[in-house]
């Protein structure tokens, strides 16, 4: 059965209003992956929590939205697959607005973890249902569609995060999906419901989904709490790694020998399916928690506001956002490796250029890099997502999407937890390592303290200064070092992205196997 044969086609303004709602839908969902990054500060001082635990409220969305988009794939066919879309779309907008209320850390990070639940369907489902109704010769412009919206909705999340937050309140960066998700449900549903996909009564696979809670779960409390408690010197943290280890390994064990498993498993043997997804789960968590890292870093130690955060952000989006159509409208002639080559390339320059910025370089300069990297969002999403579908017949689109954006989701919330778990042990180490060098006896140290003495800044008013002066600079270093190793992933990448085999067409021709 072709892509054609499953639904009766839209066409002109109908296939117009539909795409701009589902890309709607998908750019509301996966901007909530990125909007709080730069409000996490004002998040954090608003419920009485620190920088690193306000954390919690991206990692807890992401966490919750890899458990739920490995399941698409089982609960589109059980439900039908616009049935499921339209209520993923009206249940995310209630949890949107929940959030917005949230009035503690606990409340809202629970409530995120509703919304991030509910929005498991929501993008995998975007892209099925678009390249269903786009004819074969116009399906490399649907992917470029979604691919653009899954791209710069984590681009504009900071700059509509941080005037958002400087200019009303933090709760209004959620409650604004609430007037948009309804719109854009409702418009689906009008011009999907008569095109419901076949639905089939299987039974759910409760040992699976079990394993798979227990698993992620796990893993992601260990690198949330891990520096907290101290990482293996914790209890906590050893059962929660045992726990994630035990879990995950039975999860694929039992997936591969289930008759009706909850994640299909099996696509992995994909050879192009497999490699695309190790690639984009790489190059995703690298990118995302450059991310995440950027704008609070700005926020914290260079001392911009939201607002200055999300424009310096921000820029990536101009070149990602002209040429996504261009290199969508041309998948098909060139060969996507080398689109993607080039994207790792410029992802590494431009996140080595991030290492050598310092406290007095200009904000004209730090856009400079941002802007550049645009071009490398637009050759990785689209050539990467085209190889990761090639082959895939009709029948196992939705639960290829799925799982491809479960490795995604779960990869930037890893990430997250990651970057800033590095972040914070290298602070701390290059602290205590230039603390050994500012101590009474050593000549530049008391040369500056005589400087310091001479601009009248004596006693605790001195020791502030001193100690404020040394995290900045431990501050400094650990993020140069972040940057590097960043930079050094994404050009690792490319000999990964080179393993898989052309043609790269979907619809059951090629993919290797």
């Amino acid at each position: 059965m072709s892509l054609e044969q499953e639904s009766a086609p839209i066409m002109g303004a109908r296939l117009g209003v539909l795409s701009v709602a589902l890309a709607v839908a998908t750019f509301m969902e996966v901007l909530d992956t990125a909007i709080a990054n730069v409000s996490v500060p004002t998040i954090s001082g608003d419920l009485a929590a620190s920088p690193t635990q306000g954390t919690w409220v991206i990692s807890s969305y992401g966490l919750a939205a890899a458990i739920a988009v490995p399941l698409t794939g089982w609960i589109a066919r059980r439900f039908g697959e616009v049935r499921v879309f339209v209520s993923s779309v009206l249940l995310f907008t209630l949890a949107s607005a929940l959030c917005g209320l949230a009035h503690s850390l606990l409340q809202l990070v629970a409530f995120r973890l509703f919304q991030g639940l509910v929005s498991g369907p929501m993008v995998p489902l975007s892209q099925t249902l678009l390249l269903r109704v786009y004819p074969a010769h116009k399906r490399g412009l649907a992917l470029a569609i979604w691919s653009m919206t899954v791209v710069i909705a984590p681009i504009c999340g900071p700059l509509l995060g941080g005037y958002i937050t400087d200019n009303m309140t933090w709760p209004w960066i959620f409650y604004i999906n609430v007037p948009v998700g309804i719109l854009a449900g409702l418009i689906c549903w009008e011009f999907l419901r008569d095109q419901e996909s076949v639905i089939q009564r299987q039974p759910i696979d409760l040992v699976g989904l079990v394993l798979l809670v227990l698993g992620v779960g796990s893993l992601q409390l260990m690198l949330d709490n891990g520096n907290d408690l101290d990482w293996f010197s914790s209890p906590i943290i050893i059962g929660l790694a045992i726990t994630a280890v035990v879990a995950l390994s039975v999860f694929v064990v039992w997936e591969l020998t289930d008759q009706h498993p909850v994640v299909d498993l099996s696509l992995l043997g994909r050879l192009n399916f497999g490699v695309g997804v190790v690639a984009l789960s790489l190059g995703f968590m690298c990118f995302f928690a450059m991310n995440v890292m950027f704008p609070l870093w700005l926020q914290t130690v260079l001392g911009y506001t939201a607002s200055w955060a999300g424009l310096a952000t921000a820029p990536v989006g101009v070149l990602a956002l002209l040429l996504s159509p261009v290199v969508g409208r041309n998948v098909a002639r060139v060969d996507l490796r080398i689109l993607a080559s080039l994207a790792f390339i410029i992802f590494s320059i431009t996140t080595f250029w991030f290492s050598t910025f310092s406290m007095d370089t200009p904000f004209r300069v730090m856009v400079l890099p941002r802007i550049l990297q645009g071009a490398a969002i637009a050759c990785f999403f689209i050539p990467v997502n085209s190889i990761i579908i090639s082959g895939i017949v009709p029948e196992r689109m939705a639960a290829a999407s799925g799982l491809s954006n479960f490795f995604r989701t779960l990869s930037g919330s890893f990430g997250t937890s990651l970057v800033v778990m590095l972040w914070d042990n290298r602070m701390r180490f290059h602290r205590l390592r230039l603390s050994e060098s500012m101590q009474q006896g050593i000549p530049a140290f008391d040369a500056y303290q005589h400087q310091l003495h001479h601009f009248g800044i004596r006693g605790l008013h001195a020791d502030a200064y001193i100690l404020n002066l040394l995290s900045t600079h431990s501050y400094m270093i650990a993020t140069a070092e972040v940057f590097r190793t960043g930079s050094v992933i994404f050009i690792s990448l490319i000999s990964i992205i080179w393993l898989t085999r052309p043609p790269f067409v979907a619809g059951g021709k090629g993919g290797g196997h």
